[in-house]
């Protein structure tokens, strides 16, 4: 079914950002299998083309297109090559310049965004913890008043980009009797005191991106970094979900229908008792059914992509399509591991990558579980 809500500098900007991915990522997956990471010279060269600024400013080096489509082009191609490195990049362009854009000040700005939109700085957001899981609110990274700044303590885990990030947005308790009315952000910089990195996290799946933990310790943060209103980092926070979690949908849907593409030329092609496993008669029901219902969801994320450009996407609109796309993406990743037989079991095959990649996707960006909470409370239950 035809998708409707691009145009033709949409199409121009798909051609673009695919470009980059064939010469600068697709021939260069092995490396970065290999490494655990995404090399800065991706990176560089993102900021080069102008993926990496899309919502920040032109004073500040991005280019402010002002239309979450760009964003959505750019994560579906990247997503068609691997669900890690979408995430990686998401979580720099896509997730954390809201961050910088509507809460930095001039001198903020001025000062990281020029590097955050051509690649020199990587950033992160450390906001999940070794006992928090999804309960943003139940912090207990803390920060305490010093003479001209805080001091930090805690740690985060699981986070993306962290094994080589120049820029964290932490959030930490600054006041614990407010519970998660005393929580603020800050940005902690690459090279402070206190500030260290533990091992690259051994994953079941998106081996290229660099999942880390951090540590902080006795680490003095002076308030030019702090980032956003003092006590009101779990708002900050919440007000910046619903981009998180759509974008978490758009990466879902492109990568569940690039590997079922890839897929239903694959039955076409393999044999079995004298014909092709796509004719077999269930395999050619599962797939129509598997085709009809990424299509279908193509179309909700799509709506709802529409919806945030017009800042009409409600936080309860965001979990449903995060919930249901990652649903869909690992139910037909599994259907398409299958569907290879003995083959969608080997590493060597995308398909088998793919596969392990999505799992985290129900767990991420807020659990499939607590999506499904907030959509129950807002319908009074």
């Amino acid at each position: 079914m035809q998708r409707v809500i691009f145009n033709e500098d949409h199409h121009a900007f798909r051609a673009s950002a695919k470009e980059y991915c064939d010469r600068s990522l697709v021939p260069r997956m092995e490396q970065f299998l290999e490494e655990k990471t995404i090399d800065r010279a991706a990176w560089l060269e993102a900021g080069k083309q102008g993926f990496l600024g899309l919502d920040v400013p032109e004073e500040y080096g991005g280019s402010s297109v002002g239309d979450y489509r760009f964003n959505q082009v750019f994560a579906e191609e990247v997503s068609k090559v691997s669900a890690s490195l979408s995430s990686c990049f998401g979580i720099h362009y896509d997730c954390a310049a809201p961050y910088f854009v509507d809460l930095g000040t001039e001198e903020q700005k001025q000062r990281w965004l020029p590097k955050f939109c051509s690649g020199e700085y990587v950033a992160a957001i450390g906001m999940t913890e070794p006992s928090g899981g999804s309960d943003l609110a139940a912090l207990k990274t803390t920060a305490k008043r010093a003479d001209g700044g805080w001091v930090l303590n805690g740690s985060k885990t699981f986070i993306t980009n962290g094994d080589m990030a120049d820029l964290v947005i932490v959030a930490a308790r600054t006041d614990p009797s407010k519970g998660a009315k005393g929580i603020t952000l800050f940005v902690v910089e690459e090279g402070m005191e206190g500030f260290a990195r533990g091992r690259k996290l051994d994953k079941v799946g998106q081996t290229e991106s660099g999942t880390s933990e951090l540590f902080f310790e006795d680490l003095f943060i002076a308030d030019d970094n702090v980032l956003g209103e003092l006590d009101r980092g779990f708002i900050h926070m919440m007000e910046r979900l619903a981009q998180e979690r759509i974008g978490a949908a758009v990466s879902n849907i492109a990568h569940a229908t690039q590997i079922l593409d890839e897929t239903i030329e694959y039955v076409k092609q393999r044999k079995a008792f004298g014909q092709s496993v796509g004719s077999f008669q269930y395999n050619k029901f599962l797939i129509a059914e598997l085709v009809t219902k990424v299509e279908v969801t193509q179309a909700y994320v799509d709506n709802g992509v529409v919806a945030h450009d017009e800042d009409r996407l409600s936080a309860v609109d965001a979990a449903k399509t995060k919930w249901w796309s990652a649903h869909v993406q690992n139910e037909v990743l599994d259907a398409c591991v299958q569907l290879h037989g003995g083959y969608g079991y080997m590493n060597e095959y995308r398909v088998a990558r793919a596969w392990r990649d999505a799992r985290v996707t129900k767990i991420w960006a807020g659990s499939n579980e607590i999506m499904k909470e907030l959509i129950g409370r807002d319908l009074g239950l």
